[in-house]
């Protein structure tokens, strides 16, 4: 055995002293290997379970479980669902919450509040600059990269106010919040909702008036409810750093059901990479629902690719 083990030892380092020398080069050694793009993840929009949440049929923990159990990646939980919203939960919840996901493999892949940029009361906007300055900070706790906003429903506004005096109320509003958002490291992401913000050009005249690394874009295909969503869609994909997937949507103002297909294909285009977080609505069992539409769309992001 000796013997044996002193021949293997002999080999060894004679294959060492005569193997080349391979010397990398600096350039070599500090250039990343090629990567392909990341596949796009599904999260899901805890407004799918909005009755059940809402009337306490399940707690946001039960919820968290069974999106886990489906197979989701991450998911995104409204700040609604949180004890006494609009006040900020305490953060032994929020904890815990973090800690449920976590331990369940779930990502937090947003959050969001109700707000309204498009109140003509200026005191009643600087509240809700203060409400989306407060829930920055709960985002930050609760791990969520992105906090979604919307510019105002636009519902109490008489004739005497044009739409560029108000769009300055928006902007104005969202560009204060950006600084927050930049203190807490967590995007806002301003949602089109079918309300001031109608269309493509709608969303991003305020994107770009605000001008700020810390605000994109949540893409809810299912509220570009004039013209060709799809067009609409491609236009605002750029721009987005999360989205919502609906099970329907507008085209010339007709509901429709999503072309799955088409939407990936954007998706892909845009170069996104990230979570798809899907959402169910109307009346049914959300967890049938919710369990159907993921199969539908997981099918489409893997006959994309």
């Amino acid at each position: 055995m000796e013997e044996l083990l002193l021949s293997r030892r002999s080999f060894l380092e004679t294959a060492l002293l005569t193997a080349p020398l391979v010397v990398a080069t600096e350039s070599q050694s500090m250039a990343p290997a090629l990567a392909k793009p990341l596949p796009v993840r599904l999260s899901c929009n805890l407004y799918s379970f909005n009755e059940p949440l809402t009337k306490g049929q399940m707690t946001l923990e039960e919820v968290l479980v069974f999106c886990a159990n489906l197979g989701f990646a991450a998911v995104d939980p409204t700040g609604y669902y949180f004890p006494n919203y609009p006040t900020l939960p305490d953060d032994a919840y929020v904890y815990q919450i973090k800690r449920r996901a976590f331990r369940l493999g779930l990502d937090i892949s947003g959050t969001g509040v109700r707000n309204d940029f498009t109140l003509p009361d200026s005191n009643r906007r600087k509240a809700e600059v203060e409400l989306v300055r407060k829930w920055l900070g709960f985002a930050s706790k609760v791990g969520a990269p992105v906090l979604r906003i919307f510019a105002g429903t636009g519902k109490k506004l008489s004739s005497s106010y044009n739409r560029e005096e108000v769009q300055k109320w928006v902007v104005d509003a969202i560009g204060e919040c950006t600084t927050y958002a930049a203190q807490q490291g967590v995007m806002l992401v301003l949602q089109n909702h079918a309300d001031f913000i109608r269309t493509a050009d709608d969303v991003l005249g305020v994107i770009r008036q605000v001008n700020s690394d810390w605000l994109a874009v949540n893409l809810d295909i299912g509220s570009f409810k004039i013209g060709d969503p799809y067009a609409q869609i491609a236009q605002v994909a750029p721009y987005a750093a999360t989205w919502q997937i609906k099970e329907n949507l507008f085209v010339d103002g007709q509901e429709v059901a999503t072309d799955l297909t088409k939407i990936m294909q954007i998706v892909g285009q845009s170069d996104y990479r990230g979570y798809l977080p899907i959402e169910t609505l109307g009346k049914g069992d959300p967890k049938t629902k919710v369990s159907a539409f993921y199969e539908k769309v997981k099918k489409a992001v893997e006959a994309v690719g």
